[in-house]
């Protein structure tokens, strides 16, 4: 279901991080769905090459530049950010997906797992922002809208999540800060908060928690949606479509929120 114009974000350029994922994939076909131009990065040049397809196939007028990049890697960041603005204008959006899963209890963690987790979660999209945000700011008439990828797992902690839900605790901390010092520059930041959601990600949670509880992931998947007043797991469109809200000026007046999508089983 689309509740959207197609003009919704017709005078803006988003980059979009993690591109070849679920929620990054469907971000795209969605904000292409709005009139966006829309700049795609992630580490595998064939989904990136599906995913343009997709957009075309959605609009054949749409304006999809696809970027491979290493967001780890500081020429990557730079180089993806300068290039992005040459094929398709200023960047207004940023939309900041990337991100693994992964970890274990204390005493199961590598120090090599906590500092990869942290590395993409949390440094690259700090870093990625800084280049976009200084990028934003130096366009004539300063706008943006910055939405970050954080989680339930963000807001409160659960047993054997530790690296993961370190990292999206310091991405909803880097949100609310950041947002304080970029509304000064009509820049607006948000993040999306999604719990379990219908993607390979998530699944591969399911199946985690699942071998960690001697379960089956079919029965984990049952133990799961029963654990959500609404019974299921979200998808990946209606994330989409909230992060779509965020970077449109339908929201201009949301600042610095963290926003649950999580079938009812977070409420505060």
């Amino acid at each position: 279901m689309n509740v959207f114009s197609n003009e919704a974000l017709s005078e803006h350029h988003i980059l979009i991080t993690g591109a070849t994922g679920g929620i990054g994939y469907e971000t795209a076909v969605e904000a292409v769905k709005a009139g966006a131009a829309v700049t795609i990065t992630g580490r595998d040049e064939e989904k990136l090459k599906a995913l343009e397809e997709a957009c075309m196939h959605v609009d054949s007028d749409a304006k999809v530049f696809s970027a491979p990049a290493d967001l780890n890697d500081q020429e990557s960041r730079k180089g993806l950010v300068s290039e992005a603005a040459e094929q398709l204008g200023p960047i207004t959006g940023l939309v900041n997906s990337a991100g693994v899963i992964g970890g274990g209890p204390l005493d199961k963690i590598s120090e090599e797992d906590l500092r990869s987790i942290m590395e993409l979660n949390y440094f690259s999209t700090v870093l990625l922002t800084q280049e976009v945000y200084k990028h934003m700011k130096q366009q004539s008439n300063p706008r943006g809208a910055i939405v970050n990828l954080s989680s339930l797992s963000g807001l409160r902690g659960t047993h054997s999540n530790i690296a993961y839900s370190a990292s999206k605790f310091a991405v909803t901390g880097f949100t609310q800060s950041l947002a304080v010092e970029a509304v000064e520059h009509n820049i607006r930041v948000n993040a999306v908060c999604p719990g379990y959601v219908d993607t390979a990600m998530g699944q591969q949670a399911i199946k985690s928690k699942g071998e960690r509880e001697g379960r089956s992931y079919e029965e984990q998947l049952k133990v799961a949606e029963a654990g959500i007043p609404s019974g299921q797991l979200s998808t990946p469109g209606e994330v989409a479509r909230a992060i779509i809200f965020l970077l449109s000026d339908a929201s201009s007046n949301i600042i610095g929120e963290s926003m649950k999508i999580s079938g009812g089983s977070v409420m505060r």
